[in-house]
């Protein structure tokens, strides 16, 4: 409030004695019937200039008093003149201005409409949808004065949406069909509820006609945006169904062990990112948009460890016998989610966004991808290239596919195949863990992060074909991108269970998957 009182003060003595604000102008903004005020006000909008919008706001905020034809602007314990800004006494019998519901809203379209010109970017959206709220067609030589002075081409759509649906409020005929032919072009989805709503009112049926014609249109465009936006959506999904399976690609289709606690090790990985998160904000505030670039590698230690003592403590003893692996690692599973319960409790922990992955690109009217799934598209594929190049190009890599093919050999060569074993069930696990960092950024962390992801896990790993890294990549790819177009026609759990069945299909045909095994191992 103190900031609009001294706005309005600067802005009444700016101009010095040439005041651009009349005493009729004042009058019929103060005094009077609503009717008769807004129109006046209609008229000062037009060419408003700084005093002019300074009084409108006094107008708003109930600081304007009148007496007779006197009009006075309150500052406090102190009045000042609208026109001079000089200071004058406050009549102890002046009277408050009554502002009904109609007029509020006027002035505040008023006061939007004249922020069009601010230079603040999001002051003139915020003004273009204020402005769209209510289409007022006494403001069309404004904003038409606004659109052509528009530089930025979000605010710019906005204003070209704004300028048609005032047009389409018009008495005339002609500026209807204008309207029709101007909306056409735009992808904008308030474009559509624009025209359904003046198409339930239109009186005339050639407007009628080409307004019917430009829905058509907009539809259209629309429906790329659609399109783009749901395979967009299925290669997000597809790439957090991707970090979430390599681990267990590792696991089970590498080392045969059906992990049932793979989705905790997730869970384990979102926690250290939460901890990370907090040891920030206690003591490295000022470096809090750099954390997760800190908690990618501790995700992946606190994960990586949790599995290698897994792996010596209970597995090792349990390969060949692939029951008791289940049954062992379900237990695992629900000791470590009553862990992190006992220790963050059973409610979810929040973990925000970096500055840079907030907001999002706009690539279409309808279609924007947000910055944090195209980090997680963009870190996802990195993991993918670091691990393809650990399995096929290092020393370890050759290790862990020589024990996988051939475990008696490797050992005759002088393999350590225990050793093996705890660094790729911790390989796996610590992939497990960068998943749970990345679905850190997109959704909750609580401890049943996991058990939302493992049976998806599982599909994908069997479909793409066990020990398959490329099956693995086409496979989440593929049931991402599935998923989230059957979604559109037939809702979620519509959706989930037509894929599942869709898979069960698949693998009583193909039930190597879509990539099959090669080699001596594929014969054993």
């Amino acid at each position: 409030m103190l900031i609009r009182r001294l706005f309005f003060a600067a802005t009444l003595l700016v101009a010095g004695h040439a005041y651009a604000l009349s005493a009729d102008e004042v009058k019929g903004l103060a005094i009077g019937e609503t009717e008769t005020r807004i129109e006046a006000l209609n008229k000062a909008v037009v060419s408003a200039d700084d005093k002019t919008v300074a009084f409108i706001q006094a107008l708003s905020d109930d600081q304007v008093k009148t007496l007779g034809d006197k009009v006075f602007v309150v500052q406090g314990d102190k009045a000042v003149d609208p026109i001079t800004g000089a200071d004058v006494a406050l009549p102890a019998d002046a009277e408050d201005i009554i502002n009904n519901n109609q007029m509020r809203g006027e002035l505040d379209n008023a006061l939007a409409a004249v922020k069009l010109f601010s230079k603040d970017d999001k002051l003139r959206a915020a003004a273009v949808k204020t402005l769209l709220a209510e289409p007022d067609e006494n403001k069309l030589a404004l904003v038409e004065k606004a659109f052509a002075a528009e530089t930025v081409p979000a605010i710019k759509d906005q204003l070209g949406l704004l300028r048609g649906a005032l047009l389409l409020n018009s008495t005339d005929k002609a500026r209807r069909l204008e309207a029709g032919k101007t909306l056409a072009d735009s992808g904008n989805p308030s474009t559509k509820t624009v025209l359904l709503a003046r198409l339930t009112t239109e009186p005339d049926a050639d407007v009628k006609v080409a307004l019917n014609a430009a829905l058509a249109k907009v539809e259209a465009s629309l429906a790329w945006g659609d399109k783009l936006g749901a395979i967009f959506s299925g290669i997000s999904l597809g790439s957090i169904l991707l970090l979430v399976a390599l681990g267990l690609a590792i696991t089970y289709g590498l080392m045969g062990v059906i992990n049932m606690a793979h989705g905790e090790l997730m869970m384990i990985g979102a926690y250290a990112t939460y901890l990370v998160q907090t040891v920030f904000l206690k003591y490295l505030p000022g470096a809090f948009d750099w954390y997760l670039l800190a908690a990618v590698p501790v995700s992946f230690l606190a994960s990586a460890l949790v599995g290698a003592a897994l792996e010596r403590s209970v597995l090792r003893f349990l390969y060949g016998r692939p029951l008791e692996t289940l049954l062992a690692t379900w237990g695992i599973s629900l000791m470590l989610q009553q862990g992190v319960r006992s220790l963050f409790g059973a409610q979810n922990v929040g973990v925000e966004n970096p500055v840079w992955m907030s907001g999002g690109l706009q690539v279409m009217a309808n279609l924007s991808l947000p910055y944090n799934r195209l980090v997680i598209i963009a870190f996802a594929v990195a993991v993918l290239l670091g691990v393809g190049w650990l399995i096929g190009k290092t020393r370890l890599g050759l290790f862990v596919r020589g024990v996988t093919q051939n475990r008696p050999i490797a050992s005759c060569m002088g393999v350590n195949t225990a050793r093996i074993d705890t660094y790729a069930f911790a390989l796996g696990s610590g992939i497990a863990g960068l998943a749970g960092c990345a679905l850190s950024q997109v959704g909750n962390v609580g401890p049943d992060l996991g058990q939302g992801y493992i049976v998806d896990a599982f599909m994908v790993v069997v479909l793409g074909g066990v020990g398959q890294l490329a099956g693995t990549v086409y496979a989440a790819m593929g049931l991402g991108i599935l998923n989230k177009f059957l979604e559109g026609w037939t809702g979620a759990v519509l959706a989930k269970i037509a894929v599942l069945v869709l898979i069960i299909i698949f693998i009583q045909k193909r039930p190597q998957g879509i990539f099959a095994m090669k080699g001596r191992s594929a014969e054993a």
